[in-house]
């Protein structure tokens, strides 16, 4: 072997053995097995004795044999126990053909995960030449509008106007399909404040049926029309109980099924987290599940005094990330006299004038602060976001729902 000592020869020969499990069989001009050895049972050839028809265990060798040229290599063929080998075939003078087996599994994987990276990366770059091609057009019809409106500054500034009175009139529509207040057993507030005209914040409630009420709070990733718009959607697909074959006074399987219905890749690459509750008036249960939103915080007391804040936690991932995903909900029973808050994220991540950031635990001790006859802890929460916040609009929308027993 190579002219080198038996010994290195023996070495190497081990060395392979080893690291490939090397196994080997002779086969006469009937093709039938003559001789079998090494790891056989590491391809699945089990079983195997002198005399059995070759193609048995090995269909590949039917048509194969005798063989047309010598030596002869098939590469990466998977055995019976799916290993991968390189199968190689020798034919010696007398007509027997010896086929040797090579374990070649991790260097076949390794290709396959190589040509499949390379395959997700010709889907990248088709994807990016899409978008760059998407940018590009659309760079080149605001160049053109641009181009249009410099022609005439008066046309500028109505084209200005009109769109700011749209934006306003689009704030207004939004503003005027949220729910309104409520009073009674069950009375409910709420503020909105959005940091844009449109932000990316919706909310509702109402009854599903005589015995169950929903409340539910939806925040689309971002600010602007397309927020705004995919929030009103979402908000109104809850409200009408637009979602088939699904119960809604079951909170897991209304997230499960919004989910399948506002998944990212359909609605402009925007997702949303959205929290949602089954108040049960006969039992005081409140059953609930959470889309990646913050979890509610219930608060005893009517606010005359001081109380105390229990997060409600509840975890999901949120809405329209992976069709594939389910939800689970949480349950506890309200007691009254007590307050139930579901807010977005922009109610408490407010950035403080010296650069840190209000804390969940800063909304929970301003919730659970004594109010002031005349005055609520919604407007209290307020001030003091804007306050710890100063000049300048907040950095997120700021919302928030009161649901008091």
């Amino acid at each position: 072997m190579l002219n080198l000592p038996p010994r290195i020869s023996d070495s190497l020969l081990l060395l392979i053995d080893a690291q490939r499990f090397l196994a080997h069989m002779s086969i006469d001009g009937s093709q039938r097995l003559v001789q079998i050895g090494g790891h056989l049972e590491h391809y699945g050839l089990i079983g195997l004795q002198p005399g059995d028809l070759a193609s048995d265990p090995l269909p590949l060798l039917e048509g194969l044999l005798p063989l047309a040229e010598t030596p002869f290599l098939i590469r990466s063929m998977e055995m019976p126990s799916k290993r991968i080998a390189d199968v190689h075939f020798f034919a010696d003078d007398d007509e027997t053909v010896w086929v040797l087996l090579l374990d070649v599994t991790a260097e076949y994987e390794e290709t396959r995960l190589v040509q499949q990276k390379a395959y997700d990366m010709t889907l990248l770059s088709q994807r990016e030449a899409r978008l760059i091609a998407q940018l590009e057009a659309a760079n080149q019809e605001l160049t053109r509008a641009h181009d249009a409106l410099a022609a005439s500054r008066e046309a500028l500034q109505l084209t200005h106007d009109r769109l700011q009175q749209e934006l306003r009139d689009a704030e207004r529509y939004v503003r005027a399909i949220l729910p309104a207040p409520l009073e009674g057993p069950i009375a409910i507030d709420w503020r909105f404040v959005p940091t844009t005209e449109l932000g990316g914040d919706s909310f509702g409630y109402h009854w599903v049926d005589e015995a169950h009420f929903a409340i539910y709070l939806i925040d689309v990733c971002g600010h602007g029309v397309g927020s705004a718009l995919l929030s009103v959607a979402v908000a109104d697909t809850l409200r009408s109980q637009a979602l088939s074959n699904t119960d809604f006074r079951q909170p897991a399987e209304v997230l499960s099924a919004l989910n399948l219905a506002y998944q990212m890749e359909s609605h402009g690459e925007l997702f949303s987290t959205v929290w949602y509750g089954v108040y049960q008036r006969a039992t005081g249960q409140l059953r609930y599940a959470s889309a990646g939103h913050p979890p509610a915080l219930l608060v005893s007391g009517t606010g005359k005094g001081p109380g105390n804040a229990e997060p409600l936690p509840a975890g999901g991932p949120c809405i329209g990330i992976s069709p594939a995903v389910r939800y689970q909900e949480a349950q506890c029973v309200l007691q009254s006299p007590a307050r139930l808050f579901v807010f977005s994220d922009g109610t408490y991540e407010i950035t403080r004038t010296d650069g840190s950031m209000l804390e969940f635990e800063d909304l929970a001790a301003a919730l659970s602060r004594p109010v002031a006859d005349g005055r609520s802890e919604l407007d209290d929460l307020l001030e003091y976001a804007r306050e710890t916040h100063g000049p300048g609009a907040l950095e997120d929308d700021f919302t928030i729902i009161k649901m008091a027993l």
